[in-house]
């Protein structure tokens, strides 16, 4: 069992468009709330289902998302709270344009920042983006070792099956050298890269059996690869849809008693409208967590 787990928030973005006004007000009102880290979603580029046949996922060509790392830049000016992508789906994605990316929201938040990544789903967003689909798992463990080198060597080289630079480097260098890399894993061969490799990890899972499950499998991975099992991060997410505000505190709970370090709750799906519903909810959790007793004094406690 871990101490009591750092309390971030959701940025429903899938529901408040795309004014810049309600993602001021939203970030804003989290950070006087007592929220100790903002989680925000990764899609570029959406699906039609009228061209699509067959489409049954969450999000589509109707749905509104803001471009995450841009955002990030956006909200760094206005907040002092952690940011984290949850997740950037990085094999979609330039390796060294990411990284550059990354570099530059670490400085902007002054160290508060974990890169989530993961290896996506949408085919049709790979297609568009010019990446291929069937070889994202094998490039993101590259693109990984690529990305922490260039957070931490001024000058390299690195030669490898798909990416390559020669004599080349970033600057600024972030501020955390190398910028914490978190995976986001629901299958058992990406738990166990996530044990292998990250520093944190985003469960698909909520407590019961097959988090059990999912813990085993990262713990194990790590453990073979001569890593601290203990030392791994991992991050819950509690959907206010599925507990309702009475039931927060509950799985916050149940979140600590697996292991969790960090928790975030999500507002998204639970129907609410506006972006004053939305903080609304998020007040009655915070005073029922006593989030405002627990928040640091400043920001460097966030660090």
């Amino acid at each position: 069992m871990t101490g009591q787990p750092q309390i971030g928030a959701v940025f429903p973005q899938t529901e408040l468009g795309g004014d810049p006004a309600a993602v001021r007000a939203w970030v804003q009102a989290v950070t006087e709330l007592g929220y100790r880290h903002i989680a925000v979603f990764d899609h570029v580029i959406g699906a039609d289902p009228q061209v699509h046949a067959g489409w049954d996922r969450a999000y589509t060509v109707e749905t509104t998302f803001h471009e995450i790392l841009v955002l990030f830049g956006f909200i760094a000016a206005l907040t002092p709270l952690e940011l984290v992508s949850s997740v950037v789906i990085l094999p979609q994605r330039q390796t060294v344009l990411v990284a550059k990316q990354a570099a530059e929201i670490d400085r902007l938040t002054e160290g508060r920042f974990r890169l989530g990544v993961g290896i996506g789903w949408n085919a049709v967003e790979f297609k568009a983006l010019g990446q291929r689909f069937s070889n994202r798992g094998r490039r993101f463990e590259e693109q990984i070792e690529l990305m922490r080198r260039l957070w931490t060597e001024p000058s390299l080289s690195f030669a490898g099956r798909y990416e390559q630079v020669t004599g080349a480097g970033i600057r600024p260098l972030p501020i955390q050298r190398p910028i914490p890399v978190w995976i986001g894993a629901s299958a058992d061969v990406a738990l166990a890269r996530a044990g292998r490799l990250a520093d944190g990890w985003f469960p698909q899972a909520q407590p019961g059996p097959a988090l059990v499950h999912a813990a085993a499998v990262v713990h194990g991975a790590a453990a073979e690869a001569g890593r601290d099992p203990d030392a791994i991060g991992m991050e819950g997410r509690i959907p206010l849809s599925e507990v309702g505000a009475d039931g927060v505190a509950d799985r916050v709970r149940a979140w600590r008693e697996a292991g969790a370090t960090h928790v975030a709750i999500n507002t998204m799906g639970a129907g609410l409208d506006t972006v004053e519903d939305h903080v609304g909810a998020l007040g009655t959790i915070a005073e029922a967590l006593a989030l405002n007793r627990r928040a640091p004094s400043s920001a460097a406690a966030n660090r």
